[in-house]
């Protein structure tokens, strides 16, 4: 007999939309080639289907649908200003996928995007030529696996590999993939490179149970970065965003333990420490569409277009892992969002 799950959702990707303008793109037949009992539904532009009116985020998180399509214009873009840049002068971002296969309850994208479903932008070389174009001006600090997680998405659309082979051509060039990710396999054929930072987005196992829904626990991201240590890889800490709730302390104090047990501090290149914070206007949706999370509707402080914990306990939050980890790491390795 069927779960309820099974009777009345599709399973991930069991439909794909794609632009009638890609349709025949070699890199469109690559991912169609992985799913041949999708349904495959032409349109004519991603956003007919991405930026219908009153979607359900929480009903299509339990069955994803794919949609690729070619983005046009600007591709690169400034770092925002709740976004850390680790000292680097030059500090943007891209987004060659729109959402995230997990389901955290904080994630800002559930108020940025209308859609819980997944944009694929399958014309990836003409972000290369962006960037080649702004490498002939200056250096650059690259994220490209903030609106996703890219390295969740390797088995299907393989971007990772791709972006570490073009940052392997061009010494001026750091890209930082930030990730939740565990799966060993999907960093088989990345190469140990110094100008490509892999951030490990980390949370006590309490935060994870209570709202990173769909995501690996501690002890395996954990596991995955030492991994990548261990293989010459440049790995980041993210300590970002902390989350508030009650005994989160102690809960921040056993994450520490488990990380000074598992990861040779003195092999990671830097971490982070950043309290939730957010646009007010995506807050106002994700409380939409979030109507049970206590992470959302907590009492927010607002400034200057922007929502995050009151300054006292924002201050002790960061304040409180800052010292700890000031005991294993140098301060100049410590960034905090707000320095």
């Amino acid at each position: 007999m069927k779960s309820l799950k099974e009777e009345y959702y599709n399973p991930f990707f069991s439909h794909i939309y794609v632009e009638e303008s890609v349709r025949n793109y070699w890199r469109v037949q690559e991912i169609l080639a992985k799913f041949p009992d999708a349904e495959i539904i032409e349109i004519h532009h991603y956003k007919d289907v991405f930026c219908r009116s009153r979607q359900s985020h929480a009903l299509q998180h339990r069955s994803r649908k794919l949609i690729l399509a070619a983005r046009q214009k600007s591709l690169l873009y400034e770092g925002a200003p709740v976004c850390q840049s680790f000292g680097n002068q030059y500090f943007y971002y891209m987004s060659c996928v729109m959402n995230c296969v997990f389901d955290c309850e904080y994630c800002y994208l559930k108020g940025m995007y209308p859609s819980a479903n997944i944009v694929v932008f399958v014309n990836l070389e003409e972000y290369f030529d962006q960037v080649e174009a702004v490498l002939k001006e200056h250096p650059l600090y690259l994220c490209i696996s903030y609106d996703t997680d890219l390295a969740a998405m390797e088995k299907v659309i393989g971007y990772v590999g791709q972006w570490c082979a073009f940052a392997g051509r061009h010494e001026d060039l750091k890209v930082e993939i930030r990730t939740k990710c565990a799966n060993l396999s999907c960093f088989e054929k990345v190469p140990p490179l110094a100008n490509v930072i892999w951030g490990f987005s980390l949370s006590p196992q309490e935060v994870i149970k209570s709202c990173e829904h769909g995501t690996p626990s501690l002890t395996e991201r954990l596991n995955c970065a030492a991994e990548l240590i261990r293989a010459g890889c440049t790995v980041r800490l993210c300590f970002d965003p902390m989350i508030y709730m009650p005994g989160w302390k102690r809960y921040y104090e056993e994450m520490l333990e488990q990380v000074y047990r598992i990861i040779d501090l003195d092999k990671i290149l830097d971490v982070s420490v950043g309290t939730f914070r957010i646009s007010q206007d995506y807050l106002k949706r994700m409380r939409k569409q979030e109507p049970d999370s206590a992470v959302v509707w907590f009492p927010f402080q607002r400034e200057n277009g922007y929502c995050h914990y009151p300054d006292g306990l924002m201050e002790e939050m960061e304040g409180f892992l800052t010292e700890r980890l000031q005991e294993r790491i140098s301060r100049g390795r410590i960034f905090r969002w707000r320095e």
